[in-house]
Order: C-alpha cells, then sequence, then structure tokens
C-alpha cells in the first residue's frame, strides 16, 4: 500500500506510521511541519523494521503556493496513492471573546483547507479504489456535547464532516472512497495543552490501531460516512 499521512509527528499520527511501518509492503509518506518529530519517528520506525519504507516530508500545510513542490516529492517516492490520512489538526481552547482572526484562520487552515487541498493535490494519483479518511471530532457533529472554549475548532470539525460526505459524492465515478472518523479525547500532547490535568478515555496507540484497520478496510463497506468513535454518548 502507498500511503500519505499528515501530522505526524506526535500523537496518533506517529502510532499510526508505527503500525504500518511494520508491513513490507506499506510506503509511507509522513508529513509534518517538525523536521525533529520525523527524525524521531524514523528513528523508531526504522527500529521496529529495519526495512520500513517511509518518506518523512517535513512540510507546513498551510503554505498553499508550495503544494506542488510537495507533489513532486511525493510522486518520485511512490506513482500512485491508495490511502490518504488526513489526520494533522490544530486545537485552541480560547472563548470567543479571546479568539482573533488569526487564531481562527490557524484552525481552518490546517483543519479544513488542508484536508481539501491536499486531497485535491493527489487526486492525479490516486488509484481506483483509494480511500481518503479524514480524522474528524465528536465535537464537530450536531446534537454531540459541546465544550465552551472549542467553538472555532467544533466547527472547523463540523466542516470537516461536511466536506467528507460531499467529496465521498464528487469522487464516487473516480472509484474514491472518502470517510471521516469523528474521535472523542484522546490522550494526547495537543489534548493535555487545551485541558490541563484532564485525562482521556483513549490513548493514542488504541486509537492509531483503530484509524489503520479502518483506512485499510473501512471504504470497502462505507462511503461518504461520519463515525463516531467515542467512549461517551454524543
Amino acid at each position: 500500500m502507498n500511503i500519505v499521512i499528515t501530522g505526524t509527528s506526535k500523537g496518533i499520527g506517529v502510532e499510526i506510521v508505527k503500525i504500518l511501518c511494520k508491513h513490507k509492503g506499506n510506503h509511507i509518506v509522513a508529513i509534518s511541519r517538525s523536521g525533529d518529530g520525523l527524525r524521531r519517528l524514523v528513528n523508531e520506525c526504522t527500529k521496529i523494521n529495519p526495512d520500513a519504507k517511509i518518506l518523512p516530508a517535513e512540510f507546513d500545510l498551510s503554505q498553499y503556493e508550495f503544494y506542488p513542490f510537495l507533489f513532486q516529492k511525493i510522486e518520485r517516492f511512490f506513482l500512485h496513492c491508495d490511502i490518504l490520512i488526513n489526520n494533522a489538526g490544530k486545537l485552541y481552547n480560547k472563548s470567543i471573546e479571546k479568539t482573533d482572526p488569526q487564531d481562527f484562520d490557524d484552525i481552518f487552515n490546517i483543519n479544513v483547507k488542508s484536508v481539501f487541498f491536499l486531497s485535491q493535490l493527489l487526486l492525479p494519483i490516486m488509484s481506483t479504489g483509494a480511500h481518503i479518511l479524514n480524522i474528524g471530532s465528536i465535537g464537530g457533529i450536531q446534537g454531540s456535547k459541546k465544550f465552551a472554549g472549542l467553538s472555532a475548532y467544533s466547527a472547523s470539525k463540523g466542516a470537516v464532516a461536511v466536506l467528507s460526505e460531499a467529496l465521498a459524492e464528487e469522487l464516487k465515478e473516480r472509484g474514491i472512497r472518502v470517510n471521516c472518523l469523528a474521535l472523542g479525547a484522546v490522550q494526547t500532547e495537543m489534548f493535555e495543552k487545551a485541558f490541563p490535568g484532564q485525562k482521556a478515555l483513549q490513548s493514542p496507540p488504541q486509537i492509531a490501531q483503530f484509524v489503520v484497520d479502518f483506512a485499510l478496510t473501512g471504504h470497502k463497506f462505507m462511503n461518504g460516512k461520519i463515525i463516531p468513535v467515542s467512549l461517551s454518548v454524543p
């Protein structure tokens, strides 16, 4: 499988790559802004599987004008893409009074625009039967419990959910499936920074295994679906 994953320097993204690198047939493009994080990831994966095939791509997903250069790098690594996991995300816990336009743009640039434009970028090399898997949030589902301070974040994840449904319809004639996993709280660095002292019900390795399993097989049964992944009731 040829797989592109974003947000791979920490949290769930790291664990996804570590799972996928165990399989000899996988070629993985790991995208992150953190060069140091990517180097640590490659070192860890090499310990797991000395033959792991990983292309670390240090890249800021909000720099849309440079996407063609990212595409060239990916295309040199493999000629077709089977799976895209849009995992990168940004979270601020700020009240509406304290959220400024830059905060709002930062959240939507990574959580929504990068999902759209990276999917667009990779379409020319996506195979029939490819799977675009977007990582959403339980907070982005209508009717779920919402939290003060997460208005911009929840709105962005709501946009990801609707975008996933719309792209599934638009790309179905090409044989490309699009789904969204709406995750509950996971004990990541991002969660801990936003909610100091609180404990999530799930760990990154647990959720990463679920994401990997769904990325590999979920599109064989589902398309355009928003699947809540949470132990709590919305």
